[in-house]
This record gives C-alpha cells, sequence and structure tokens, in this order.
C-alpha cells in the first residue's frame, strides 16, 4: 500500500516539474524549470539529492490577432518561424522532510527567420534571413515546503515555493540584419529569442496532488513570476533609428514582463509506468503585478491539452509530455492601449504560435 502511494505521488508532482513554459514563440515566456514537488516523500532523509534534466522543442509559426489566425501571413509566406530549444539542468537539496531547495540552470538556443525585420515583407520569399541566440538563460533559486508532513503518506499534500529568478541570460544579444544584399545591421535581436528578459524577478508556485485510488490521482499546480522592473533599456528597433510613433506609444523599448502558468489534470498508474491527461494555460499579462507595465511586449496565453507518459526504473523516472494548442489569444499590451487612445482607432499587435510542444526529461535520485 505504501509503495502503490508512493508511486502516484512520484509521478504526479513530477509532473510539476516540468517545464513551466509552453509553446508560445513571440509571446516571450520563458523556461525556468520545475518546482521542488517530486522527492519529498520518496526521499525524506535530509542528506538527498535529485537532479532533473528537462528538455522542451517548438517552432511557432502561427500569427494570432486575439484569438484569430492570421492565415494569409502562412500564405503569404510572410509569417515569422521561431525554432526554440532548451535544456534545464534542476538541482534539488532536502532539508528536511517538508523542507527543500532548488536551483534551476537553464541553456537555450533559439533561430528565428523573417522577411519584416530584414528587408521587409514586400521583398519576397528569397529575401527570408535567421538572426541566432545561444547561451545561459536566467537562473532560478527557490525554497519549497510541504504543508503537511509526507511522511505520514496522506492522500493529499500541497507545496508552496518561493523563489527568486536571477538576470542571468543576456537580455541585449545581438545579431545582423540584412537590409538587402550588400547591407547589414547589428542589432538586438528579438525580444522572444533573447536568453533573459533582464529583469530580477520572485516566483510563486503551488503544487498539490490527490490519490483518488491506487491507481488514479489528480493533480495541479499554480506559478507566478513576478518581475517589478519595467523596461530593460534594450532598443527594439533591430539595429535601425528608433520610429517617432513607437516612442509616443512606449513600444520603443522592451519590456520586463510578468508570467504565469496553471496546470490540472488526472493521472494513472500502471507498475511503472504512469500516464496523465491535464490542462494547462501559460502567458504574459498585459500589465504586472508590481512596477508599471509600459514598453514593447507581446502580451497573451496558450490553452493546451497536455498529455504524457513516465517510466520508473530504480531511482530514476523518465517522462514526455506532448501539450497541444487548443487556444491561442495575442491580447492588447500597454502601447497598443497608448495607441489606440491617441489615434482613436482600436488597435492589436499579432504575435506567432506554435501548435504543440516536445517536453521530454528525467528525474534522478543521487
Amino acid at each position: 500500500m505504501l509503495k502503490i502511494f508512493l508511486s502516484i505521488f512520484l509521478f504526479s508532482a513530477c509532473l510539476l516539474m516540468q517545464e513551466k513554459s509552453i509553446a508560445q514563440g513571440c509571446v516571450a515566456i520563458r523556461g525556468l524549470g520545475g518546482s521542488s514537488c517530486m522527492n519529498a516523500n520518496e526521499a525524506p532523509d535530509s542528506i538527498s539529492w535529485t537532479l532533473t534534466i528537462n528538455s522542451r522543442y517548438f517552432k511557432s509559426y502561427k500569427h494570432f490577432v486575439g484569438i484569430v489566425e492570421q492565415k494569409e501571413r502562412v500564405e503569404n509566406q510572410t509569417e515569422v518561424i521561431n525554432h526554440n530549444f532548451s535544456t534545464d539542468f534542476f538541482i534539488q537539496k532536502n532539508i528536511s522532510k517538508r523542507v527543500s531547495l532548488g536551483f534551476n540552470i537553464p541553456l537555450v538556443s533559439n533561430a528565428r527567420s523573417s522577411l519584416y525585420e530584414h528587408a521587409g515583407n514586400a521583398a519576397g520569399p528569397a529575401s527570408r534571413k535567421s538572426t541566432h541566440s545561444f547561451g545561459l538563460g536566467d537562473m532560478r533559486f527557490a525554497a519549497y515546503a510541504w504543508l503537511r508532513d509526507p511522511g505520514n503518506m496522506p492522500r493529499w499534500n500541497a507545496q508552496v515555493g518561493l523563489g527568486l529568478k536571477l538576470a542571468t541570460g543576456d537580455y541585449q544579444y545581438t545579431d545582423y540584419f540584412y537590409r538587402n544584399d550588400t547591407t547589414k545591421t547589428l542589432g538586438p535581436i528579438d525580444q522572444s529569442i533573447q536568453l533573459g528578459d533582464g529583469g530580477t524577478g520572485m516566483t510563486f508556485e503551488l503544487n498539490s496532488f490527490y490519490a483518488f485510488s491506487h491507481k488514479v490521482s489528480a493533480y495541479g499546480g499554480v506559478y507566478y513570476l513576478s518581475n517589478p522592473r519595467e523596461q530593460n533599456g534594450v532598443s527594439t528597433a533591430r539595429g535601425g533609428t528608433v520610429s517617432a510613433t513607437s516612442i509616443a506609444y512606449g513600444s520603443n523599448v522592451m519590456s520586463v514582463p510578468d508570467q504565469y502558468m496553471y496546470r490540472f489534470g488526472l493521472s494513472y498508474m500502471s507498475e511503472q509506468f504512469t500516464a496523465n491527461l491535464g490542462i494547462r494555460k501559460d502567458g504574459i499579462p498585459a500589465e504586472d503585478l508590481i512596477g508599471g507595465s509600459n514598453g514593447f511586449r507581446r502580451p497573451g496565453y496558450v490553452v493546451a491539452v497536455e498529455p504524457g507518459i513516465s517510466y520508473k526504473v530504480k531511482s530514476s523516472t523518465f517522462f514526455i509530455n506532448l501539450p497541444f494548442s487548443v487556444q491561442r489569444n495575442r491580447t492588447q499590451s500597454v502601447p497598443d492601449k497608448i495607441r489606440s487612445q491617441k489615434t482613436g482607432v482600436y488597435f492589436k499587435g499579432d504575435a506567432a504560435f506554435a501548435d504543440y510542444l516536445v517536453n521530454v526529461g528525467m528525474v534522478v535520485k543521487l
């Protein structure tokens, strides 16, 4: 009985360790690793360490204004295509049965191809060029505490996490933008493929599970990153001259946005295998919880159906999940609202989103 509840607990919590970020594309939500929700019960001693290695990939190319897809962008070959790949190394140390500490180190590799950032959409598909970024992302440190003593193996439990997100990722990464066959300009790349956001932030997490039976359990999680810094000072002109209109609307420099995620679902266990099916929502709000909200950002969210499976072998658990987007929404930003107010014409920018995300990893008790 104890082993069965432990296995349910292990996988339900392991789901919450997976990538906090889903396929957002131009909506610049960054992966911040997972929570420490996995092994408070499996390893209640104070000397245990756990390493989680988690990799994700997505390709975004479908443009949305609000919830309406701009299908003509793909048809006319003017779409922006992002390829995003990242690997998180999450190291956790149990301090006691209820308290643990975690440290996340992300490595990021991004590529972005477009027409409008280079010679322009009117130049035709042959003028499509790419910009890239590679390196360390924003690291994060967090402390976690269970609300109930895991040693008693209750059918339910919840864990609270508080953390600090560090501005270790390069948020001023530059590459070349090609104006024509002979002219190129060095400038900051798009916000969506920058390695970091330039802000020191605070994170809050709440992870929970409930076992209905020996094989079926429910899980849930909430995550919020608060970035008090309003702007990071990086120009959005891509090496060119900032326009008077972008200055007037406040979109001439990059914003440092908050981000959020919540998820819930069910898991089913059979021997070493566990399958899950859930719903999750990831997003960038238009306005931050703390501090100002002006500057360039693409607020929005993705709602996804999230199936997954894991396999446990001795002290290791291997997992894969494939969230599929069911709703994508590019919401109105603060500069969009300023523009609408000044011109008297309602305006909302667009953003490119992915159809799905591939997320694979492993959890190892050291």
